[in-house]
């Protein structure tokens, strides 16, 4: 079957791709910008790439066109799918036929956390040898991959809360069909899509009812919001986090602790990554793993090789003891969490967080009264106003004595010309930042070098 994707070169879409292409169709694609690393990875597949949405791509008609959430009315491409009545469907309509029905899906869903407890889980069932499939919003270091289609039934899937397509305004995960489900949290985001977090609320609670009754849902049991998502209806087993699964931190940073059972020590986990929130997602990874059958010892074994995935605390350089980090974290709330596993690191070592309000939410100015707190624990701070921002981020930065900038190139100068040995520049964005990450490297190496 020949598959055509529109809004291919996104990590999900990508991984369907890849997905669709081991699975042995014939699989094409487009994007408004086709740019590695997704175009070399997608090319390597085989995969014909086409930049734009010229209609002409769709000559002669796909058996199929699985259209991305990014698409919407009016372009090109998708009125000439509607006009000429071509087939077309969604991502996670298509994965929902063409490989989950059949397969036990172990689905992570929450607002912050999801990639990495993805990752976790995945890996861990790799260890273990049950050679996972799985699909991830993010490059799993531990593969070098985001997607692959797996060797058995098992099958791990980043469940994101937003939209489905432009025909679908359910979520993602409601066509997941997960037979395990970890919740890490709920707090509302998404403001460009939910009005509320009732809204996203209810879009979990439709989740759950997808579960069957032999299926297991492990979520925090002091998450207040996934509290009133369960209660709502609930009909799996059941286990939490604070209630059967617990926590002892060996080291303040969260790189050693011990998991706790039922109040019984089960073993110390010693790996690479740090902060209490990793911690907990540690847990949720071994709970999931265990409901498969992975004994708990197998899955500590697994962490301490566990290598956490691309842009989440990622270190890219150590030039003159200065360690620049790269995160994805753009929400108030991981943003904190972020900083706080750096800071139990480092001590009083100083940190320089860099910041690009980029999310949508973020844009609109949902998180604005949150934002400058979730940065207390850096020691200076550069926030990057953006041009479409609909509020003042420089009045907020002023009033709590941060530097707020509208060029990446101010930035850089003012960091270069202030950063000594012994400290960390944390730079957060879910974007490419102007290619911020590189051109810091480079500027330190000229100094420092």
């Amino acid at each position: 079957m020949h598959i055509h994707i529109l809004g291919i070169c996104g990590t999900f879409m990508g991984g369907i791709a890849a997905i669709a292409k081991s699975l042995g169709h014939t699989v094409t694609g487009s994007d408004q910008h086709v740019y590695p690393p997704m175009s070399t990875q997608l090319e390597e597949l085989g995969i014909t790439l086409t930049q734009g949405y010229e209609v002409s791509q769709l000559e002669p008609a796909p058996d199929m066109v699985v259209i991305g959430n990014a698409m919407s009315r009016g372009n090109p491409c998708v009125e000439y799918v509607l006009d000429k009545g071509l087939p077309y469907t969604s991502g996670p309509e298509w994965l929902k036929h063409n490989l989950l029905q059949d397969s036990w899906v172990l689905a992570v869903a929450g607002t912050h956390g999801k990639t990495t407890t993805a990752s976790m889980l995945a890996w861990i069932l790799e260890y273990a040898g049950l050679k996972p499939g799985f699909l991830i919003g993010g490059i799993v270091q531990n593969f070098g991959l985001s997607a692959r289609v797996g060797e058995t039934p098992f099958f791990v899937i980043e469940a994101d809360e937003y939209d489905t397509a432009f025909f679908d305004k359910r979520s993602k995960f409601v066509h997941y069909l997960p037979r395990t489900l970890i919740l890490n949290n709920l707090e509302f985001d998404h403001a460009d899509i939910f009005d509320d977090l009732n809204a996203i609320k209810k879009q979990f609670h439709h989740l759950m009812r997808t579960l069957p009754s032999t299926g297991k849902v492990i979520w925090p049991s002091d998450e207040k919001a996934l509290n009133e998502v369960i209660e709502q209806g609930c009909w799996s087993e059941s286990e939490t986090l604070g209630g059967d699964w617990g926590y002892n931190l060996l080291k303040p940073d969260g790189s050693e602790f011990s998991v706790l059972l039922n109040g019984e020590s089960i073993g110390t986990v010693q790996w690479q990554a740090i902060g209490v929130h990793n911690v907990k997602n540690a847990l949720m990874a071994i709970a999931a793993a265990r409901h498969v059958g992975i004994a708990i010892e197998h899955s500590i074994a697994a962490l301490a090789e566990f290598i956490s995935p691309k842009r989440r605390m990622e270190l890219k350089a150590d030039i003159a003891n200065i360690k620049v980090y790269d995160d994805f974290a753009h929400h108030p709330t991981a943003i904190k969490t972020t900083l706080a596993g750096l800071r139990a690191k480092v001590g009083n070592e100083k940190i320089i967080a860099i910041l690009e309000p980029r999310s949508n939410t973020m844009k609109m100015g949902v998180h604005q009264h949150t934002l400058l707190a979730s940065l207390a624990d850096a020691d200076e701070v550069y926030l990057f106003e953006p041009a479409n921002l609909s509020w003042s981020l420089r009045e907020q930065a002023q009033q709590a004595g941060m530097n707020c900038l509208t060029s990446t190139d101010e930035i850089l100068t003012k960091v270069i010309n202030q950063v000594q040995p012994q400290q960390h520049i944390l730079i957060m964005s879910n974007g490419g930042f102007n290619g911020l990450h590189e051109q810091l490297i480079s500027a330190l190496s000229n100094k420092f070098h």
